[in-house]
């Protein structure tokens, strides 16, 4: 199957802009603009299924249907604030296709009316905004940004900002506010941003593998998009493999893929041969998958169906952990990066990373009991349904479905006997 997505893999210098334009590029925006009414632009990302990409999988065409006509002017952005541990896949389209994912926010912002774009990078993505400006200086040259667009009305600008390597960012309105200059901390919802989001402006934000669907979903048709995936999951997702594997990367495939295509076919399997333990499909914010049959690995990757196995595909960061490691030493690192990465405002995320990180510290390292485990758990689900945005929520996944899904591992990690201390090593690498 040919990318659609990743197409600099098979298309050599289509980061180029004539290479990008003799391989069909920008057609799509120029017909969306002289050809189409915004309306109708909607009504085709919405017939073809397409779901957000940035994890929460809401349909596409329907979040740009949101923003709200009484209120100018409008706002795009789009969220390249690539934090989740397991996740890469904006990078490489950033870096190997970026006039796709460019083009893509552009009919975007034509779709909802919007004049100006904004692409909030991560802090560390420096250099990938140095490059994003320079693509979009190259498109300001030869018309395809700027004022009164193929002798029409519609003008459109688009900015890079950077922020400041905040996970929390990622959360989109976080996001507006360190776009707008802010602390970057979640706003109380509703409103939500169609209605009240950047500048207190309706604004719509898309994941960065979002947008760069919608060029080839208006060059194909609906039907074409739909034609691939499944009926709850239309089109191809990459999916960012990571962890025991052989070959760890993007694999851009068709939803509906199995867990066991996805790793012995094109990640060349586990390391050592070992057999798989369990899978995190949406990178640390995920619940763990316990693979306790081949029914696990045949399931098909889309979002319904991983949902059948109480996790969230979410934004398919796929992270593969052998029979080697010890569910402590896991949700020791995980609870470990979210308790650094809270940002404070509300006080069941700040407390609860604080005390789970505190509590997870002693059981890893053999000085917990029974009753610390019993106390975790509790503490975990203390902080679920009671924060301001997802993170919190994020904080609890593996530690509440590590301990109830592989209760022997803390049953281990709490023996009233002393370990010995080749034990104690071996679980601090996260292999006993």
């Amino acid at each position: 199957m040919s990318h659609i997505l990743l197409r600099h893999r098979e298309i050599p210098d289509i980061a180029d802009l004539k290479v990008y334009r003799k391989n069909g590029g920008l057609e799509a925006f120029k017909n969306a603009v002289t050809s189409m009414t915004p309306t109708q632009v909607i009504d085709v990302v919405k017939n073809s299924g397409l779901r957000g990409r940035g994890g929460a999988g809401f349909p596409t065409g329907m979040k740009w249907s949101f923003i709200d006509n009484k209120n100018w002017p409008h706002y795009v952005v789009a969220d390249a604030d690539e934090s989740e541990p397991g996740t890469f896949k904006d990078r490489e389209i950033m870096e190997g296709n970026p006039f796709q994912f460019l083009e893509g926010l552009a009919i975007a912002s034509y779709a909802v009316g919007a004049n100006v774009a904004y692409v909030y990078l991560r802090g560390e993505f420096w250099q990938l905004g140095a490059l994003l400006d320079e693509k979009i200086a190259e498109l300001e040259k030869d018309g395809f940004l700027g004022d009164k667009l193929f002798g029409g009305e519609y003008s459109l600008r688009i900015y890079t900002h950077l922020g400041a390597g905040a996970y929390i960012c990622g959360e989109e309105t976080a996001l507006l506010e360190s776009l707008e200059g802010k602390r970057g901390q979640p706003r109380v919802r509703p409103p939500f941003p169609p209605s009240v989001g950047l500048f207190g402006k309706p604004t719509i934000i898309n994941n960065v593998e979002t947008f760069t669907n919608v060029p080839m979903i208006l060059a194909n048709g609906a039907d074409w998009y739909k034609s691939m995936g499944t009926a709850d999951s239309a089109g191809v997702k990459i999916f960012s493999l990571s962890g025991r594997v052989r070959k760890p990367g993007n694999y851009e495939l068709p939803f509906g893929t199995t867990f066991r295509e996805l790793i012995y076919t094109h990640g060349g399997g586990v390391q050592d041969s070992r057999a798989v333990k369990a899978i995190m499909p949406a990178g640390a914010s995920s619940s763990l998958i316990i693979v306790d049959d081949d029914k696990v690995l045949d399931t098909p990757m889309d979002y319904a169906t991983v949902r059948t196995l109480k996790s969230e595909l979410g934004s398919a960061s796929v992270i593969i952990i052998d029979d080697s490691v010890s569910m402590d030493w896991l949700v020791n690192k995980t609870v470990h990066f979210f308790r650094h990465e809270s940002c404070g405002k509300c006080t069941p995320c700040r407390e609860g990373t604080y005390w789970m990180s505190n509590i997870i510290e002693r059981i890893h390292h053999g000085q917990g009991t029974t009753g610390d485990v019993d106390l975790l758990l509790n503490v975990a689900k203390q902080i679920q349904g009671k924060c301001l945005c997802a993170l919190g929520e994020f904080s609890t996944m593996a530690v509440v479905s590590g301990i109830e899904r592989f209760p022997q591992d803390f049953q281990n990690a709490v023996s009233p006997s002393p370990l010995p201390p080749v034990y104690v090593k071996e679980r601090e690498m996260g292999k006993a």
